[in-house]
């Protein structure tokens, strides 16, 4: 691959996970490292493996999102979880499903591989959202997936405003309100490396759930 892609990935205490996955990265994929106020060593860890490392002090998924997509500067970008649960050899395939006409988001829809990849709980609620996103916005996806990918300018065009874990269903509610053509293609999901703040907890993912919600009332509700 020819072109530079930039690779955000939102970071809080992932010193575990970090070197497998910036060891992956593929040629011509450069990794920015956004950390979300990290209390551990994940900063100095990203800089010893090359990836270029933001401080994103607000804490939230969705303020360490929007860091990392302020601070890139490829034309393309991806998006992905930094704690090893997907594999950043499989971003050229996101990338191979953009085309070249009109704006165009494709997520990553995650595929279990391994027990205790995707606790049931962590699952039930993601259906449960999708299905909701795909009766207001007239979607058809299956998993609100975090590996995406998306050209920089259109992603800043949507003006999303949600700094917590609301982001990733903003982005694709505004995008599908704007036109855009969403797109799916399997990855492997894999148990991840170190504690879960999210989909490992029975709290985390009500927690989640919660911003997705306020979102997605909030979002369908302006839609004109």
């Amino acid at each position: 691959m020819t072109r530079e892609i930039d690779v955000i990935l939102p970071c809080l205490n992932e010193a575990e996970a970090l070197p497998w996955v910036l060891s992956r990265m593929p040629e011509g994929f450069r990794p920015i490292v956004v950390d979300n106020a990290s209390t551990d060593d994940s900063a100095a860890i990203a800089r010893r493996h090359g990836a270029h490392v933001v401080e994103a002090p607000q804490r939230g998924f969705g303020a360490a999102c929007h860091a990392g997509l302020v601070a890139a500067t490829a034309d393309l970008v991806c998006v992905m979880d930094a704690d090893a649960s997907l594999d950043p050899g499989d971003l050229p395939r996101l990338l191979a499903d953009l085309h070249h006409a009109g704006p165009e988001l494709v997520l990553g829809r995650r595929r279990p591989v391994g027990r205790g990849a995707w606790p049931l709980h962590a699952r039930l609620g993601n259906t449960v959202l999708a299905r909701s996103l795909n009766r207001r916005a007239g979607t058809a996806l299956h998993d609100l997936g975090p590996m995406r990918a998306a050209r920089r300018a259109d992603l800043l065009a949507l003006d999303l405003a949600d700094r917590r874990f609301g982001y990733p269903l903003e982005m694709v509610l505004r995008a599908a309100a704007a036109g855009w053509r969403i797109g799916e293609v399997d990855v492997p999901y894999r148990p991840r490396t170190g504690r879960s703040k999210v989909t490992g907890t029975v709290g985390g993912t009500v927690r989640a759930v919660r911003d997705m919600r306020r979102v997605l009332a909030e979002v369908s509700g302006a839609a004109p």
